[in-house]
């Protein structure tokens, strides 16, 4: 007898935390660095003193990154434990109550009472706080949340950013150097949002459309004011 092939399949379920954490961080890499340059050469600023404040603005933007995702995603882990924690005693103080509300979820979702009864019943004998973490509480492994994984995800994709709009400062030629640094990071954007859109099964021209939009608004923003400023000085 020939056994059934197995069907495999592939998801991306699984990459919504680092891939969030890195496209958050690798856009906000290119958008602030981006900005800050434009900015301060908008101010007339020399080109030496324009890279000391895109690689200083590289530092602490990486730094902040870092800092903020791990503090964010840790007080989502803190949540999640307590939600679980809770729920654990609950099941110890009433288990009936608790087959009961897991069942009358496996009902709204289309199951017959009978059925719902049991599926509740053998998955609670499995792994009572698993099933309810899943059904009740909407937590799971693959999108749990990850405060060390986040944080290096997001100084490491800010820094690759950042430097993108860097080299070409260091480069570009000190007369056009706002357009340069302009127009690269923009295709930079486009890159990166059609990546990050590819990788997570989303529509590749709109995500590039989207991030390219703010980025060259950002920019555009921090330019005036540069201006702005350094004409009143």
């Amino acid at each position: 007898m020939i056994s059934p092939r197995r069907h495999i399949e592939r998801h991306r379920t699984d990459r919504i935390g680092w891939l969030r954490a890195a496209v958050l961080g690798a856009n906000d890499g290119i958008v602030s660095t981006a900005s800050l340059l434009v900015g301060v050469a908008a101010a007339s600023a020399s080109q030496q003193n324009i890279l000391v404040t895109g690689v200083a603005g590289l530092v602490a933007g990486a730094m902040s990154m870092a800092a903020g995702e791990y503090v964010s995603v840790h007080s989502q882990a803190d949540t999640e434990k307590a939600d679980l924690s809770r729920e654990q005693t609950e099941l110890d103080a009433d288990p009936i109550s608790e087959h009961h509300e897991l069942t009358a979820i496996y009902v709204a979702r289309g199951l017959e009472p009978t059925l719902a009864r049991q599926v509740a019943e053998q998955l609670m004998t499995h792994d009572a706080l698993g099933a309810h973490a899943r059904d009740e509480l909407g937590i799971s492994d693959a999108l749990s949340a990850r405060p060390v994984q986040a944080a290096l995800a997001s100084a490491a994709s800010f820094a690759v950013g950042a430097v993108l709009p860097l080299a070409v400062t260091a480069i570009a030629p000190e007369k056009g150097m706002i357009f340069w640094v302009a127009a690269t990071s923009l295709v930079f954007l486009a890159a990166l949002g059609y990546t990050a859109a590819k990788v997570g099964g989303a529509k590749p021209v709109l995500g590039a459309w989207r991030v390219t939009f703010w980025g060259a608004l950002a920019m555009a923003i921090t330019a005036g004011v540069g201006a702005l400023f350094g004409t009143a000085v």
